[in-house]
């Protein structure tokens, strides 16, 4: 209530200023008008406080002279807010009229592009303004046409493995474990395993072992595994849409996934594995460096005792032997194709919003990393504000090293894109979690483990799968064409 009092307070005074302003020039006529932008995002929590301090900071100075206000809207999680833009284009009944500017991923941008709905800022922009960016991040955003910027980078973010310190401690020191064995995604698979079987040991019943770590996204875990086997999922060539859904890289990622879930070693229980490590049902995460402000502060168990607890962050692990990618990901910002002053003022406060000091600002609050190259330091993330949280400062200085010193990849959005990584990212999981359930019922039928697990470990259970999901994604391949 007291945030919403205070955005009312501050655009009414925004508004009497500009009205004043724009009342009494030195002539006596009207020299300024207000232009009001929407912004609509899926940020909420750290995320979305952050960005509405910044846009009040905007309104009250920079927009107040220039005559710009900027008003922000949660549309809720980024599916919700795909869903709402595309309704809107559509011209739905019921849905509301597009913003000036709106929170995108690729494919959404792709399809608002389509309709020629969203504008390319690279002409607003001179070659020194661009050159501030990491190009990485401009490149994501250019929809395949050369030197287009068609989504503007605001905060990007890569995957980390987040870990509760106090509680993996009696286990490492038991087994003579150290973070090193988190390293590869072979390690972390093996590390799990012996978590299983030690937390196992510690009671009288049998096979009632613990999972050791979750994953919150799988689409990423295709994308990523693969490119540092050597495979691009999806590519273009000549600008044909290329599908290589490689049986043998994706054995691996299979045995890396969803063996160790169905024997109980990984889990997902909760929306997301931050859930479960409340729960305390996990005790690591593979998750994007922005969510590190969502990490628990303390655990409840089953017993509905709590107890407090810290985390520790390391990069996300990679396969043994594989090329050294890390995800690139986070929605930028995409201007939406309405007038040349709402435009010109959408642009003007972008670049408001992504110069160093502001962009600092918004890192250190919500987790996401800097984009522009002069602010993609951990020095200079530090100099911002000595009370920065030491989980996001934790997080950005891993995430930052990995975006400094690994080849970053996100892949190319295409028609059917958002499709296309919905079967990916829940293909296996829900395979994993339904045979996962089916290995509890027959363990408590009084069957042994390895008789439990059997009939989902086989080359023919992976080979059934294989063959539906290959079905599945050529099916939308076939249908779409590359940006």
């Amino acid at each position: 209530m007291q945030s919403s009092i205070r955005r009312v307070t501050i655009y009414i005074l925004v508004v009497v200023s500009l009205m004043l302003g724009a009342c009494v020039g030195d002539s006596g006529t009207v020299n300024k008008t207000l232009t009001s932008i929407r912004v609509w995002t899926y940020y909420n929590g750290a995320q979305l406080t952050a960005l509405q301090e910044l846009v009040d900071d905007f309104n009250t100075s920079v927009g107040s002279e220039k005559g710009i206000y900027v008003e922000t809207s949660n549309l809720g999680s980024v599916e919700d807010l795909r869903d709402a833009v595309l309704d809107s284009a559509a011209g739905k009944v019921g849905s509301d009229e597009l913003p000036n500017i709106v929170a995108c991923y690729a494919d959404t941008a792709l399809q608002l592009d389509e309709q020629e709905l969203i504008v390319d800022i690279a002409p607003y922009l001179t070659q020194e303004e661009k050159d501030r960016y990491i190009q990485s991040y401009l490149s994501e955003g250019s929809l395949g046409t050369t030197g287009a910027i068609k989504i503007f980078p605001v905060g990007k973010s890569t995957e980390v493995l987040f870990i509760n310190k106090n509680d993996i401690q009696p286990f490492l020191q038991a087994n003579n474990i150290s973070y090193d064995d988190f390293s590869t995604i072979e390690g972390l698979t093996k590390t799990a395993q012996l978590y299983y079987e030690w937390t196992d040991a510690k009671t009288d019943e049998a096979n009632d072992g613990k999972a050791l770590c979750g994953r919150d996204s799988l689409a990423n875990y295709f994308f990523i595994g693969a490119k540092q086997l050597g495979v691009d999922i999806i590519s273009y060539q000549d600008g044909e849409l290329v599908f290589n859904f490689d049986k043998d890289v994706v054995r691996r990622l299979w045995d890396n996934y969803y063996v160790p879930f169905v024997k109980g070693y990984f889990c997902a229980q909760g929306r997301f594995r931050s859930d479960d490590i409340k729960t305390g049902s996990i005790l690591s995460l593979i998750g994007s460096s922005s969510s590190s402000t969502f990490f628990p502060a303390s655990i409840i168990d089953e017993s509905g005792d709590e107890h407090f607890i810290e985390m520790d962050v390391l990069p996300a692990p990679q396969f043994e032997s594989g090329e050294d990618y890390a995800v690139q990901q986070g929605a930028g910002m995409s201007v939406i194709n309405t007038n040349d002053i709402e435009v010109e003022a959408s642009i003007e406060f972008l670049k408001w919003f992504t110069a160093k000091e502001q962009n600092l600002s918004f890192s250190i609050s919500s987790g996401y990393l800097p984009v522009t190259k002069e602010a993609n330091d951990i020095n200079e993330v530090r100099r911002i504000e000595e009370t920065i949280s030491k989980k996001i400062e934790d997080t950005i200085e891993i995430a930052l090293s990995d975006v400094n010193n690994s080849h970053l990849y996100s892949p190319p959005a295409f028609e059917g894109g958002a499709q296309f990584r919905d079967i990916l990212e829940a293909c296996m999981s829900d395979e994993a979690s339904h045979d996962a359930q089916q290995v509890k019922s027959r363990l408590a039928q009084g069957m042994s483990f390895e008789e439990a697990c059997a009939p989902y470990v086989t080359d023919e259970r992976f080979d059934r799968w294989y063959d539906d999901v290959h079905r599945q994604l050529s099916s939308i391949v076939g249908q779409s064409s590359i940006s």
